[in-house]
């Protein structure tokens, strides 16, 4: 997988601000308590985003404890989004605080119960002085970013943190979309070396594999069977003329395979190789 600092691909930018004002304000007023859809995947089950967001938290821990924070340090969420990090850093006893450009989104954290200070900010200029933190946490943020300017959000980043402080990065290491910008697990290390980070470690994240099998079974059926145009549309997000039955069927399948890979996700981590993985999770030093 190649990325790219050149140009921006016009075919690959997407209204930024208005995609996410977007997805916050179609979800101020559900029930989505958590505030995971927003962030998550906006047009699934609830109980989906709540497996992912599990096993984000999983890594997450697995991550700190790579970096070595302790309780009482300076944390910082970029693109905190409904403030779910936020809160959780405020629980391990850190300071937190939680940054993101779209101010939907910072409503939306407020009302689920977000107590740290919320900052108006974007990525690529954030609105901190130099040296300002122990931690900065990216949890798959960058990836939306396009990559041209992925660079000098990551400047951003090492900017405001503290000599010895720690960036954790979270992101799409594979995958396409109109609004996701991956790169290879080398691409991310290589765009946080260069800006003066030292590698601490890194693992992939969200294997999934059973239920990835099933979605890419589907995918691989739909094609030879039109009958099956309308899991294509669940499958794409776009439930709209979907039939409520084939939605349910599709969702209830899923329900199994996603469980089976949850459960089984620890022994992916140990025996499969990391290419396979969804995320990488990668902890640096400065």
């Amino acid at each position: 997988m190649k990325s790219s600092e050149g140009p921006v691909d016009p075919a690959r930018v997407y209204p930024a601000k208005e995609y996410w004002s977007r997805l916050a304000e179609a979800r101020a007023s559900s029930t989505d308590t958590s505030g995971l859809a927003p962030v998550l995947h906006p047009d699934v089950p609830p109980w989906f985003n709540q497996l992912i967001d599990k096993l984000q938290l999983r890594a997450i821990r697995r991550a700190l404890a790579i970096a070595g924070c302790h309780p009482g340090s300076r944390v910082l969420d970029v693109g905190c989004g409904t403030g779910r990090w936020v809160r959780r850093y405020q629980g391990f006893g850190f300071d937190a605080i939680g940054v993101d450009a779209t101010p939907a989104m910072l409503r939306l954290a407020l009302e689920r119960g977000t107590t740290a200070p919320l900052v108006a900010g974007e990525a690529g200029c954030l609105p901190f002085s130099d040296a300002a933190f122990d931690l900065v946490s990216d949890i798959t943020v960058t990836q939306h970013i396009p990559s041209s300017l992925q660079p000098a959000a990551l400047s951003e980043m090492v900017r405001v943190l503290k000599p010895g402080g720690r960036l954790i990065l979270m992101e799409l290491i594979r995958g396409e979309g109109a609004h996701i910008f991956p790169r290879a697990p080398q691409g991310w290390i290589e765009l946080a070396t260069s800006r003066g980070l030292g590698l601490l470690g890194w693992f992939g994240q969200e294997y999934l594999l059973f239920d990835r099998l099933f979605v890419g079974i589907i995918r691989g059926m739909a094609p030879r069977n039109r009958g099956l145009e309308t899991v294509t549309k669940v499958l794409s997000a776009n439930p709209s003329g979907d039939s409520p039955i084939s939605r349910r069927a599709y969702w209830a399948l899923r329900h199994v395979t996603a469980l089976l890979s949850a459960w089984a996700e620890p022994v992916a981590e140990m025996v499969c190789p990391v290419r396979l993985a969804t995320h990488g999770v990668f902890i640096f030093r400065k």
